[in-house]
């Protein structure tokens, strides 16, 4: 494990999913410090806290920080934000959301039209 002096935990970027919270994280050391971005705020106190140990105990920040002491939402060694700005969705996947609702909405409109001219014709 590295120390705190260690070139390669000065400045790092880490991104985690965690799926059955519906969340994405993004782990940024800058010189010792930590800012944790969250997509969505679903971490309370306590499992902030075992996830910065976690994090310590596998290499990704420098373990001086595991022990931190918490109160609230941030501390200066440990900053945690929810924050989305940093999530980019690749262009393919836009584009195939954009082809599949313009095939949705032509598919609904012509069905909508159908059934109108049932109802009249009848």
């Amino acid at each position: 494990m590295g120390s705190s002096h260690d070139p390669a935990l000065r400045s790092a970027t880490y991104d985690f999913c965690f799926g059955a919270r519906d969340t994405l994280v993004r782990v940024e050391l800058h010189e010792g410090r930590v800012l944790v971005r969250c997509s969505r705020d679903t971490f309370n106190q306590t499992r902030r806290e075992a996830f910065v140990h976690e994090l310590a105990e596998e290499g990704f920040i420098p373990d001086d920080i595991r022990w931190y002491q918490a109160n609230g939402f941030s501390t200066p060694r440990v900053r945690w934000i929810i924050d989305i700005s940093w999530i980019e969705l690749p262009s393919v996947v836009i584009s195939r959301a954009r082809h599949f609702m313009v095939r949705l909405i032509s598919t609904a409109a012509v069905t909508w039209l159908a059934a109108l001219v049932v109802c009249f014709h009848f």
